[in-house]
């Protein structure tokens, strides 16, 4: 920028004092507003508006670098921009894309002099003076430019030029500090939808295993109710991944963006359980030292998953009810009514209509619950998935050893022979067993450990077929079998996969002391 000659006479010197003073009075206010907490499109506006009212620069405008595009967007004009308009400047057109190519100011006398003026903005006085300053964030980075009009030309256009840049170099820092938070906005963004992707892959339909045909109907009616705000009521042995089938349903429902919140209702006495799900107030009881929000309003425009709700107690069955049917609820130690937005997915191995009959369990509470039941099979109804839900689990055991398992053809049949009194998670507990027990990372046949027989007896479920490891015969038992767990334990159909005759199977099933299953 050219430095004009110094004023000599006393009444230039007073005019610049005067100029001085409106000048600092209007960086204060521009220092105050740059200050606050701020959306930066309406800073600039709120800025424009003060050099316009109290800096004495008129038409302010300012221009930002679009670093995608790597040209000038026009971000602010006093006055405002003309609607239905996206006006820009690539680095060296007209007098603005000068301003950001050389980076240095650019003051003209009278704007209409110069053959570079293109007026898109249709705003400037082609008789006034222009300035036009870049707005640099250091190092040679340029942010974009700030330009404006005196209101006359005079002798004082070099300080007003100083004044604009010094405005333009606190536009920078605020510019900086938003570029900053958008940076941290897009980090936490990606963030946010990574763990988002990571959370839907590890509740999703894919961590629930089966091909089965009861494990079919499932999958089925959760993609169903997934779509709906309906209440889902998920039945079922311990064990069989009730919690699972929950998950999947929030994470693939338009709920899937708000909070998954879970709480184990057979883990609380009613008073803590109220607590937990209700929130308190400070002071309520002993120990309220603050205030808490509820499990209910942890929930709100998300999913609350209620586990065990077959062990709630009859005087709690009624509270309960009523947020069910209302949507309302009140803090322990609070008279104020609170209105909650939250899906309802519950889940009991209780047989809920025994209950009811007993009078242990409200018959409404129940019909409010059951709107959309779901039954989880046990394992030992669907063994034709327990192969690859063993791959599955042996995969997950794999990554939390930091090491590679591998499970046996063997340990395959042998899993498929026992009754899984525990299901899923006993399933998951015996191949951990077994990856400790494999100093090799396979998992083989004797690192298998299933509970004694006897003891599943006792339980009506019926025995593993014994197998001696040391039997000469081993090799040839394991063959048959395998033909018959791949033809559903059809005789016929092992014995042309073997190339026997049903007779040649029906004698080796039975001098290898196989015991048949029904399917």
């Amino acid at each position: 920028m050219k430095v004009l000659p110094p004023i000599r006479d006393w009444s230039a010197a007073v005019r610049r004092s005067e100029l001085m003073e409106i000048h600092l009075e209007a960086l204060f206010q521009v220092s105050q507003m740059l200050g606050r907490p701020f959306r930066l499109q309406k800073t600039l506006m709120d800025l424009l508006h003060v050099l316009h009212e109290h800096g004495g620069m008129q038409r302010g405008m300012v221009s930002l670098l679009d670093t995608k595009r790597g040209d000038l967007l026009v971000s602010a004009v006093h006055g405002g921009i003309p609607q239905d308009q996206e006006i820009r400047y690539r680095p060296g057109e007209g007098i603005v894309g000068q301003i950001l190519e050389q980076g240095e100011p650019i003051v003209l006398r009278r704007l209409g002099d110069d053959p570079r003026f293109l007026d898109r903005l249709r705003l400037y006085d082609r008789e006034l003076p222009f300035i036009g300053v870049p707005i640099c964030l250091g190092s040679g980075e340029q942010a974009g430019i700030l330009a404006a009009q005196p209101p006359c030309c005079d002798e004082l256009l070099y300080e007003r030029a100083q004044f604009l840049v010094i405005v333009a170099n606190l536009i920078a820092r605020s510019v900086r500090l938003s570029l900053e938070l958008e940076r941290e906005r897009q980090d936490l963004t990606a963030e946010r939808d990574s763990l988002r992707w990571t959370v839907r892959e590890q509740y999703g339909f894919d961590s629930i295993v089966g091909c089965s045909r009861p494990m079919q109907r499932v999958f089925e009616q959760v993609r169903q109710v997934a779509k709906w705000n309906a209440t889902v009521l998920i039945r079922g042995e311990s064990g069989t991944g009730k919690e699972l089938v929950a998950s999947a349903i929030h994470y693939n429902s338009p709920r899937a963006s708000g909070p998954f919140v879970k709480l184990n209702c057979a883990a609380l006495p009613d008073n803590l359980l109220e607590s937990e799900l209700f929130g308190h107030e400070k002071g309520a009881f002993t120990g309220a030292l603050s205030q808490r929000k509820g499990r209910f309003e942890q929930a709100h425009h998300g999913t609350l998953f209620l586990d065990e709700i077959g062990d709630v107690s009859p005087a709690f069955q009624v509270k309960l009810l009523r947020v069910l049917q209302e949507g309302e609820l009140e803090r322990v130690g609070s008279s104020h009514t609170l209105q909650v937005d939250v899906r309802i997915i519950a889940a009991t191995n209780r047989d809920l209509e025994a209950a009811v009959e007993a009078g242990h369990f409200r018959e409404d509470l129940y019909y409010r619950l059951n709107v959309m039941p779901i039954v989880m099979p046990p394992l030992r109804e669907r063994p034709e998935d327990i192969p690859e839900l063993a791959c599955f689990l042996v995969d997950k055991i794999g990554k939390r050893q930091g090491r590679k398992l591998t499970i046996t053809d063997s340990a395959f049949r042998l899993l498929m022979r026992y009754a899984w009194p525990g299901n899923v998670r006993e399933l998951e507990n015996c191949l951990e067993r077994g990856a400790i027990m494999s100093e090799t990372g396979v998992i083989d046949q004797q690192a298998i450990l299933l509970e004694a027989p006897d003891n599943l007896e006792s339980r009506g479920a019926p025995r593993v077929a014994p197998v001696n490891l040391d039997d000469p015969n081993l090799e040839e038992r394991e063959r048959v079998l395998a033909a018959l767990e791949q033809a559903g334990w059809v005789q016929a159909k092992a014995a042309r996969l073997l190339g026997m005759t049903p007779r040649q199977i029906a004698y080796r099933i039975q001098t290898l002391n196989i015991k048949m299953r029904r399917i």
